[in-house]
């Protein structure tokens, strides 16, 4: 892989690989530094990559795990600002806007780690579930599964929150 085409095909994912280490690490710092990390390896791995036949699932699989490591490493418990933006048209609407993406991101937070970031690449991020299953090393029908668990631990915790019961959502 020559210069311009590692400029390309990885320096180009740098702001996705970014968002991933932030929400594993939940820390902008260690998150740049994962990514200049993961971009440095790259590097020295650049002539191997052409066999990489998804190369954006290999990077994503790589911060993903490089990020594991360095959880491994550092027991850090610090917050990560949203990466979810909203124009809202009265403060008040921005107000209740911020409010709900911080419950969500909480919960999001909160879930086991695997679904937490199955989620994060599949409805933030905008994966599809195949490459979600080659980065997470899971299969497509454990991938789904644990997506599925996921929304449903959300929806049942903002139910919850919001003192809505299954009869009123119209489950019964």
């Amino acid at each position: 892989m020559n210069n311009s085409r590692f400029d390309k095909q990885i320096l180009d994912l740098s702001d996705m690989l970014f968002r991933l280490a932030r929400s594993i690490l939940k820390n902008e710092a260690e998150a740049q530094d994962a990514v200049q990390d993961l971009h440095l390896k790259m590097w020295e791995k650049r002539r191997e990559l052409s066999v990489v036949e998804n190369l954006k699932a290999f990077s994503m699989r790589s911060m993903r795990n490089l990020c594991i490591d360095k959880l491994r490493h550092y027991k850090d418990d610090v917050d990560v600002e949203s990466d979810i933006m909203y124009d809202a048209p009265d403060p008040y609407k921005h107000t209740e806007q911020s409010d709900t993406v911080a419950r969500i991101k909480k919960m999001i937070d909160a879930l086991p780690e695997l679904q937490s970031t199955i989620i994060r690449l599949r409805d933030v991020e905008g994966f599809e579930l195949a490459e979600i299953a080659e980065i997470t090393g899971l299969n497509i029908n454990a991938a789904t599964v644990n997506l599925s668990r996921a929304r449903q631990k959300i929806r049942d915790q903002i139910l919850l929150e919001n003192n809505i019961t299954e009869k009123h959502y119209g489950r019964y």
